[in-house]
């Protein structure tokens, strides 16, 4: 048996605000954009040359899914950005505007920051030794 997770939701305010973010400031390759409804769309972004692993941005529908926007992981990291050059993508990030809330650090396991995305969920940007 062959198992994978393939997409992890993120729950987004707007969905093109959410895809300018990922592919403009992150590289992310938008891989989907499919109207499913009149409000509702399929939205895969993806790092760029990953094959794994995908966001599915799915646009707050309630009240109830509102709060969580931003928020997603009650204040903890919740995604982590595996690279294979940190200080590339750490001073690429900085000057399109990506707001770190913790500096680099060196780590047993790799080079560490955190950063938020647009919405405030906590990211690492992680190069492992």
């Amino acid at each position: 048996m062959r198992r994978k997770i393939k997409h992890i939701a993120i729950v987004v305010q707007d969905y093109d605000e959410a895809i300018r973010f990922y592919t403009e400031k992150l590289d992310f390759v938008l891989m989907e954009d499919t109207a499913l409804t009149e409000t509702k769309r399929w939205v895969i972004v993806s790092p760029d040359g990953s094959d794994d692993c995908a966001l599915l941005l799915a646009k707050a529908a309630s009240e109830e899914q509102q709060k969580y926007v931003g928020n997603q992981t009650g204040g903890r990291v919740f995604l982590f950005l595996e690279t294979d050059n940190f200080q590339r993508d750490y001073d690429k990030f900085r000057e399109r505007g990506v707001n770190f809330v913790r500096n680099p650090s060196k780590e047993m396991y790799g080079t560490v920051a955190v950063f938020k995305d647009l919405y405030g969920n906590l990211w690492d940007l992680i190069e492992y030794v």
